[in-house]
């Protein structure tokens, strides 16, 4: 049975990108049936190009093409930050290691090996598309409540960065070299010659990405002073811990011996009295000075 969206009625947009498209009429066919709208480019070229027309919510994208190679396309996507976000699948023949290197290594987040198997792509798809837009609402929702949020990629580079984050490192951001930072053991992480920024690593949150939580020196001033003021107990800054690195209601409720319902609770408690309004805006807080 095919995997079938959630919400009919908005209809996910999907890029395939291929040479040959009449060789994947079964599956055109086949994603417009799973609820998804399909947008067709026959290169690289004309595939970016659209991309700056047409808002999609991911590509599906041939290796092998003349002109653009795929990987060369990949990279280009990658490279503009209007389009980043986009989770892009390889569709490929070769099967050997190298190939499926460079596919990751060009910005790609899955591949699948021609000829497609419809099924598999449909599920890939779908679990891509979901959680490229939860990390989309998780960084708006952290940059809302005020901190700047990067994410780096598995080279050390900037895979994303929020409005907060662009604001706070300029121009810089692109010299400044993460990876030998993320091989640093002290927390928070400084940054040479900006020394009034400070940053957080939240740890792994994609297929090698890692999250690090920007903010000046003030900024660490005033969220200490709003954790002193919110007097939480005990517990609540249990919960708050638990939170910043990532768990979930059950998962808290497990290693503290309670019942979600209790947990959620506790977070009632947590944003009422730290003053903020969403889970990922008080793990920012609780990331940043919580208890270890």
């Amino acid at each position: 049975m095919h995997a079938e969206m959630t919400t009919p009625s908005i209809r996910p947009i999907v890029m395939l990108v291929d040479d040959t498209p009449s060789s994947l009429g079964h599956l055109y066919q086949s994603l417009e049936n799973a609820g998804y709208s399909v947008v067709v480019a026959l290169d690289g070229q004309s595939a970016l190009e659209r991309l700056e027309l047409v808002l999609v919510d991911a590509v599906l994208l041939d290796a092998m093409m003349p002109g653009l190679s795929g990987f060369e396309t990949c990279q280009r996507i990658k490279a503009n930050p209007n389009l980043a976000h986009l989770p892009v699948i390889f569709m490929t023949g070769l099967a050997e290691t190298e190939h499926i290197v460079t596919a990751f290594d060009s910005g790609g987040v899955d591949y699948v090996v021609k000829p497609v198997r419809v099924e598999e792509v449909l599920a890939r798809l779908q679990a891509h598309i979901r959680n490229a837009r939860v990390a989309r609402l998780a960084r708006e929702a952290v940059d809302v409540a005020g901190f700047g949020v990067v994410l780096i990629d598995t080279q050390g580079r900037i895979a994303w960065q929020s409005p907060q984050a662009r604001e706070l490192l300029g121009q810089e951001g692109a010299k400044i070299n993460f990876a030998t930072l993320l091989s640093s053991t002290s927390d928070p992480l400084t940054i040479p010659d900006h020394p009034e920024i400070t940053l957080r690593n939240l740890g792994q949150v994609g297929l090698g990405e890692t999250m690090l939580l920007l903010a000046q020196n003030n900024q660490r001033n005033g969220d200490s002073a709003r954790l002193q003021q919110a007097a939480l107990t005990h517990r609540e800054s249990e919960v708050l811990s638990w939170v910043a690195k990532g768990k979930t209601n059950r998962d808290i409720a497990e290693i503290l011996g309670m019942s979600p319902r209790t947990v959620n609770k506790h977070l009632e408690h947590i944003f009422d009295k730290l003053g903020v309004e969403t889970r990922s805006a008080a793990a920012a807080i609780g990331a940043r000075f919580g208890p270890d």
